[in-house]
């Protein structure tokens, strides 16, 4: 169940390397049970907002906030409700499945009597539990990263940050990597970053962008797609039509055949086309199937929103 309360509060982030600002006043929030993807080009920013969220790094203006903690200013007890999964996954791979996670617990610094507990539920959520006692070295990709996500839960984090979780998987590791992190989410507040669009919109809730080191948007995925306006028509009917006829509709700049009585219809401006479409279509008797417009790829979006970046 989505719940609306804040896990991440970041407000007014800033960071200066040198004379050269990485990233100016960005502002968002994550909720409990949210999954953010966080997207940009190379060098927009993305990575200095992580490292700082993180801890790795601390900013120049601005807070980052993990429930209520400034993590520059608390840093032991911030990181204690994060986990990071980085784009390499840190892992140890002449240690044994649970050698390496009960390795990690004890850098989380939970207690002894704590740590079993935590690997059993950490593999048990990723699906290892099976592997416990194979060395990492003999795993899958697949598998290697779950173990690089059960280690970012094992201290049951409220966040968890994940650099491409998915880069370098094949196609049926990537689907069953995406099934856990939505699992996760059912516990944790996700911060997803990530190039693959086609990820954002498997998993996300909401995107955030950031290009040349400015916010440039910040919105659910829906309004993410609404950024690009459609200029085109998919219409298809049951029964056969008159293509020309069709093609001659008031406000129709262009069609293109789809297949057996399937069209793209293209126009400038709306204008009540879909109006003039269903009234013609009545009035010759041509059965509508379906009308719709057609969405842009999320790669038409990251581009038209990325150049309002320079």
């Amino acid at each position: 169940m989505k719940t609306n309360q804040a896990i991440v509060t970041i407000n007014g982030l800033s960071h200066r390397y040198s004379r050269d600002w990485a990233i100016k006043d960005i502002s968002f929030e994550v909720a409990r049970n949210e999954i953010l993807g966080l997207l940009g080009s190379n060098g927009a920013g993305k990575s200095t907002t992580m490292n700082i969220l993180c801890g790795v790094l601390n900013q120049t203006k601005g807070s980052a906030q993990i429930s209520g903690i400034e993590v520059n200013k608390e840093p032991v007890a911030a990181k204690k409700l994060l986990g990071f999964l980085p784009q390499k996954a840190p892992l140890y791979t002449e240690f044994k499945v649970k050698e390496y996670l009960s390795f990690t617990a004890g850098l989380r610094r939970l207690p002894k009597a704590q740590i079993k507990g935590a690997v059993d539920f950490a593999m048990e959520r990723c699906g290892i539990a099976h592997f416990s006692n194979r060395l990492i070295s003999n795993l899958s990709g697949g598998y290697q990263q779950r173990v690089g996500i059960a280690q970012a839960i094992i201290h049951k984090p409220m966040l968890v940050v994940l650099d491409e979780p998915t880069n370098g998987l094949d196609p049926v590791q990537i689907v069953e990597v995406r099934k856990l992190i939505r699992e996760i989410s059912r516990d944790h507040a996700v911060i997803l970053s990530t190039h693959i669009l086609s990820e954002v919109d498997a998993l996300c809730d909401r995107v955030c962008m950031i290009e040349q080191g400015a916010l440039v948007f910040s919105d659910s995925l829906k309004d993410f797609r609404d950024q690009v306006k459609s200029n085109s028509l998919i219409v298809e009917y049951k029964t056969p039509v008159e293509g020309e006829i069709l093609a001659g509709v008031a406000g129709v700049e262009g069609m293109e055949t789809l297949g057996a009585n399937r069209f793209r219809l293209r126009f400038k401006e709306e204008g009540g086309l879909t109006a003039n479409i269903v009234d013609n279509s009545t009035a010759r008797g041509w059965e509508l199937k379906q009308l719709y417009y057609e969405q842009h790829s999320l790669d038409d979006v990251f581009k038209k929103i990325s150049q309002r970046g320079l």
